[in-house]
């Protein structure tokens, strides 16, 4: 079997591929994909624990950390102890954040609408099922 014909090879390709094109449009806003993404897992309104962001994101908290700091340097965010449990801090969104966010949240949106005009529903179901399969194989371990 070659290479181009695994599965896991064309979700890398297709992903990477993503990530160039979003890469691109964030660097209109001085942002990156990573930033972008990290800016829609928070919420505009009451914050969003900082502990809840990285497994949301797939991350590592370690990564995250990272992150983080670079968007509190930008001015995107800033951090807050939490109202009701002292110990826990929140992440908020400042003005820029909120742009930002909205930016970010057209930019997806936009692709995946471009997506949809070009797929059939029928096609996009087949391909959520295939994903769903493939999570559910890897939370199993069945290798």
């Amino acid at each position: 079997m070659k290479r181009e014909e695994t599965i896991d090879h064309n979700i890398k390709t297709t992903w990477h591929a993503i990530s160039r094109m979003y890469n691109q449009q964030a660097a209109k806003e001085e942002i990156t994909t990573s930033i972008g993404f990290v800016l829609l897992n928070i919420s505009s309104k009451e914050g969003t624990p900082a502990t809840k962001i990285a497994p949301l994101m797939g991350l590592e908290s370690r990564s995250l950390t990272r992150v983080l700091k670079n968007m509190e340097e930008k001015g995107l965010i800033y951090r807050k102890p939490d109202a009701s449990d002292k110990r826990s801090v929140r992440i908020h969104l400042t003005d820029v954040g909120k742009r930002k966010k909205e930016f970010s949240r057209q930019t997806v949106l936009a692709f995946n609408n471009h997506l949809k005009e070009e797929i059939s529903n029928e096609k996009l179901n087949t391909f959520f099922e295939v994903i769903e399969t493939i999570n559910r194989t890897i939370e199993h371990n069945k290798i």
